[in-house]
């Protein structure tokens, strides 16, 4: 298993950001395809059209979404996004650990193309 780490500055808020990754609307708005999201810690969620799927863990508004991501129907992993007020602009902190070893390219790639990029892009455009 492996772990991913990222970063991305963003020219947002904290706030704005936090609503961006948890309000299922804005969600769609940024990815282009149906999100299904609550800020509910025990709830299921779907971003992607289905490509991602999960459960929330914990939510600190503004600063911390905690969530567990399925890989298959057997595999767990564990996803930390912190939010961090620099200036004007939002730092995006996210951990992703027990990611199998065979889908780590496809996860760093799918995370940067797929959900950092595009929300970056949403703010910036």
């Amino acid at each position: 298993m492996k772990t991913l780490k990222l970063t991305r500055k963003i020219q947002a808020t904290p706030q704005e950001v936090y609503r961006a990754l948890t309000n299922p609307f804005t969600i769609e708005l940024w990815t282009g395809d149906p999100a299904v999201m609550s800020e509910v810690a025990g709830e299921e969620f779907s971003l992607l059209d289905g490509n991602i799927t999960g459960r929330n863990v914990s939510f600190v508004p503004d600063q911390e979404i905690k969530q567990v991501w399925y890989f298959g129907e057997d595999t767990e992993s564990d996803v930390i996004i912190r939010l961090f007020p620099d200036k004007s602009n939002t730092q995006v902190w996210v951990e992703h650990s027990g990611i199998p070893d065979d889908a780590y390219d496809n996860m760093r790639e799918g995370w940067n193309e797929a959900y950092l990029n595009p929300l970056k892009d949403f703010f910036e455009i």
